[in-house]
């Protein structure tokens, strides 16, 4: 497959999300080498057909030797990626509904290792028997959850398909899902395993809460063993001590080996499916003590539906009073003992555990923490925020004279940057910078570990205020006192990397006044490099503070501008906006359209606007006239009045007229559920018609959310609704026909045609058990082979110094 060098200087995610030729064209796989790509392609874009993947040669070779089992294309993928990229493959491979690794082997070193980290940042949600009774969702880390195992392997071989058999007892009543475990019947499933052998897959079925949809009340979690257990004894005691049963596949002609389980440390409850001539089967339970011997369960002969109901009538028996539960995290113990490597025991990543601990375990109150932590990012820095829109604004002045009230307003602004520098470091900030400033590997590491913690501490106090905020908008849209007081709520709740983030960025502003030789001055002038570095390895910049409603220009400025010099002068880059109505699934359509990674779980909404950087492949940066694509994912618009009746009441306008004024494509997203739609659409309006003075038009693209099949005749009906409705908005707008503003085409370049689109609804299938839509990930895909085609069309304007300038700009004329 091409990835020899990669064994030793692994893949990284920001190569895997270079824009390259095979985003524009649909290139056939000629040959193996390119099948690792095309896989991480359609992974990346979480589409539920990535794993089949195939070279044409395939199709015509009667030997087949340049197939590729996906289980070994999978493994050879894991093995050749950093501890980073190999999270993110495992973190899409769940979204996909697709079984993750969780004991991964290396043919080469003979070593098994369990996937621990690779697994932490999958979150789920599901509704077990207890939450269902009081309608209440369970929401988790999946390896913190005390969810019981059930193994499934293989002695010897047997006709039956083990991983079918699991397909179809995963699925729920409602909708058969033939994806979770790769079987023989798919794509390539039939080629021999090379590499593979021995891989432990694992997933979760997890209930919803409608006895008529579930298959299990409780969730459960599902092992699955690649091949024949004599041949992977590490992995098969693993098992056998670990998960509460463990059904083995094996011919009548087998039972011999069981001889051999006696003297093992048998934990689980045992059971045998054995083939009787290859057509039927019949399930047996081993008894463990005085000695292991079978006993008959039911001597019944099963056909391929009984069988599944007999297992899943087995599972729920014997799980009603099994109390001997661990989590995967917990289980890394036993992996340990079993000579098994778990992969989260390196020293920079348990050296970075305890750096975030020393932060995190002080965190009781989120709110509370901000305001003794995090100070500079607080009080002050609105305050500061507010008087210098003031100063440009002169809202206030009533009838006092201008310049003695703008030199009133200076006067204040320079008393409280005083007081912010009179600040000391707290202990948090101390902890984060030492968990910053240290090696590339183990800064990464920090930061992840912070980024989950974070996300889990903020769950926990902002989920049900996000329940309540969404129920007060779709039963009672007319109370805005009380949505906006919720609003503010979440917001204050809310605890994020972005705010540690933006607490560097105000210590790095008062760096002037510093000692000029002191060890605390130069560890704060490193930051906007390392901060430039870890743009380039993926974590999005906050470009707008949504809380103060402003930029930290100094800190913009300088990151960005070191980001220039690290790539070497080559940053040329175009701009992708997205803006649009709260809750219509900005994020999300960015991050599979591109493969980055902006918050979108619950407990976490996206406020301000942030930026992510993706590389252009060097072999495509003359054709697209850039280096890199910035992509600026931007807050949800709300109609005035349900915005907050502060200082920051205007902040969706400014943000929105800002990124819109910044980019060369803008994504506006419009959603059917939405009631307030014309009120959105007045705000976009107005962004775009902010740039009538300085003579730019983006190209714009319009989103049409969560959308199932629709005629083409209804939807040309609504693209002229959608244009009847802009051109009416301006129609009625005075200060638009002021600044001469007539029509749609007059704010920005807009072809009902071809930047019109139709996205369906994201899960095919009832949550949590639901896939990713492949109808989704392909619209994305499409409207991101469209987008690049766009940009390529469009002039240049510069590089990031220049792109600096322009922020700069057109913030202070917003």
């Amino acid at each position: 497959m091409g990835l020899e060098d990669q064994y030793d200087n692994k893949l990284t995610l920001s190569t895997v999300l270079e824009i390259s030729q095979n985003d524009t064209s649909e290139n056939k796989l000629e040959t193996a080498k390119s099948l690792p790509g095309a896989f991480l392609r359609r992974l990346m874009m979480l589409n539920a057909n990535a794993r089949s993947v195939k070279c044409v040669s395939c199709d015509v070779d009667t030997d087949k030797s340049n197939a590729i089992n996906p289980l070994d294309l999978i493994t050879a993928l894991l093995l050749c990626s950093d501890s980073f990229l190999q999270q993110d493959i495992v973190l899409k491979m769940a979204l996909c509904q697709f079984a993750v690794p969780l004991l991964l082997p290396n043919s080469e070193t003979r070593e098994i290792t369990m996937m621990l980290w690779s697994m932490r940042d999958i979150v789920r949600t599901f509704r077990p028997s207890l939450q269902a009774f009081r309608k209440l969702n369970c929401e988790e880390r999946i390896v913190h959850s005390d969810i019981p195992l059930v193994s499934f392997v293989r002695l010897g071989r047997t006709s039956l398909s083990k991983s079918l058999i699991l397909n179809k007892l995963l699925s729920n009543t409602t909708q058969y899902h033939n994806s979770t475990f790769y079987h023989r019947d798919m794509v390539c499933g039939e080629v021999p395993r090379r590499i593979s052998g021995g891989l432990v897959e694992i997933s979760w079925y997890l209930p919803c809460g409608n006895r008529s949809v579930d298959k299990f009340i409780e969730p459960l979690a599902v092992a699955n063993l690649r091949g024949d257990i004599r041949a992977f004894d590490e992995q098969f005691s693993f098992l056998c001590e670990t998960s509460a049963a463990v059904y083995i596949f094996c011919d009548e002609s087998e039972m011999d080996y069981f001889k051999r389980l006696e003297g093992k440390d048998v934990k689980a409850n045992v059971f045998l499916i054995s083939s009787v001539l290859g057509k039927s089967f019949t399930l047996k339970r081993m008894i463990k003590e005085p000695r292991l011997k079978i006993a008959n369960v039911s001597q019944k002969k099963k056909t391929d539906m009984e069988l599944i109901k007999a297992l899943q009538e087995s599972i729920s028996k014997m799980l009603e009073n099994y109390q001997n539960i661990v989590s995967v995290a917990n289980q890394a113990n036993r992996a340990r003992w079993c000579g098994i490597l778990v992969d989260e025991d390196s020293d920079e990543c348990q050296s970075a555990w305890k750096d975030v601990d020393k932060i995190t375990k002080c965190i009781t109150d989120t709110s509370e923490f901000k305001d003794k932590q995090l100070p500079l990012r607080g009080h002050i820095w609105k305050a500061l925020s507010w008087l210098e829109t003031e100063c440009w604004r002169m809202r206030k002045a009533g009838n006092q004279n201008t310049e003695v009230y703008r030199k009133s307003l200076q006067a204040k602004e320079k008393e409280l940057k005083k007081k912010q520098q009179r600040f000391e470091i707290t202990t948090a900030m101390l902890n984060f910078l030492h968990g910053v400033v240290t090696s590339e590997v183990q800064r990464y590491y920090f930061l992840k570990w912070l980024e989950m913690e974070l996300d889990d501490l903020s769950r926990q106090q902002v989920s049900s205020l996000q329940d309540r905020y969404k129920e007060l908008l779709q039963k009672s849209p007319q109370d805005a006192e009380k949505i906006a007081e919720i609003d503010k709520q979440i917001s204050v709740c809310s605890l994020r990397l972005e705010h540690f983030f933006g607490e560097c960025g105000r210590l790095y502003e008062c760096t002037s006044y510093m000692p000029e030789y002191s060890r605390q001055r130069k560890t704060r002038e490193q930051l906007p490099a390392l901060y430039a570095q870890m743009l380039l390895d993926g974590f999005p910049l906050e470009l707008v503070d949504g809380d103060a409603a402003n930029i930290q220009m100094k800190w913009i400025t300088d990151v960005l501008t070191e980001l220039h010099y690290s790539m070497q002068s080559n940053s040329k880059l175009k701009v992708v906006t997205i803006i649009g109505a709260e809750n219509s699934g900005k994020s999300t359509l960015l991050n599979t359209m591109f493969g980055v990674r902006f918050a979108v779980s619950k407990g976490t909404c996206t406020r301000g606007a942030f930026i992510q950087l993706i590389n252009v492949n060097k072999d495509m940066r003359k054709e697209m006239g850039c280096d890199c694509i910035m992509v600026i994912d931007t807050e949800g618009l709300k109609p005035d009045q349900m915005v907050q009746d502060d200082h920051s009441h205007e902040r969706d306008k400014e943000v929105a007229s800002l990124c819109v004024a910044l980019s060369d494509a803008t994504i506006v997203t419009v959603s059917r559920d939405n009631s307030r739609e014309k009120d959105i659409l007045e705000l976009v309006l107005h962004a775009f018609a902010r740039l009538k003075d300085v003579g730019k038009k983006p190209l714009c693209h319009f989103v049409h959310a969560n959308m199932s099949d629709m005629p083409v005749v209804e939807r040309r009906r609504r693209d002229k609704e959608l244009m009847e409705q802009l051109s009416e908005l301006i129609r009625k707008d005075a200060g638009m026909r002021k600044a001469d503003i007539t029509k749609v085409s007059d704010v920005m370049e807009f072809d009902p045609d071809t930047c019109s689109w139709y996205i369906p609804p994201l899960w095919h299938g009832t949550p949590p058990m639901a896939h990713f839509s492949v109808d989704y990930s392909e619209t994305a895909h499409a409207l991101k082979k469209r987008l690049i085609g766009d940009l390529a069309k469009c002039k240049e304007r510069g590089d990031l110094t220049h792109f600096v300038r322009r922020v700069e700009n057109f913030w202070k004329a917003v």
